[in-house]
């Protein structure tokens, strides 16, 4: 995030409208996967127009352990991006 302050004012605010569509497309596109998972795998019939008790819970269970599994994923993603920067930093200090 550096490197954007560098750039003109006009320039930043075209990359945070960018960064901010790429965050909501992401975020949508997480949002579609938990509920085909949960739904695929916890309603099995539409005898009524709400989910059963047992339907219910399923879905409360599965969408608890995606979003779980889901930051869980991100922060090991984040852990491994410091590990890098911090090696790269690393040997470009060595390189001097």
């Amino acid at each position: 995030m550096e490197a954007v302050q560098n750039l003109p004012p006009h320039q930043q605010q075209e990359f945070m409208k960018t960064l901010e569509q790429m965050q909501m497309k992401d975020s949508l596109t997480m949002y579609n996967n938990l509920v085909e998972r949960c739904f695929g795998q916890c309603v099995s019939s539409f005898r009524s127009k709400t989910l059963d008790k047992s339907e219910a819970t399923c879905v409360e269970n599965c969408s608890s352990r995606f979003i779980k599994m889901t930051q869980r994923v991100g922060l090991r993603f984040a852990e491994q991006q410091a590990l890098q920067q911090k090696r790269a930093a690393d040997a470009a200090a060595a390189a001097k």
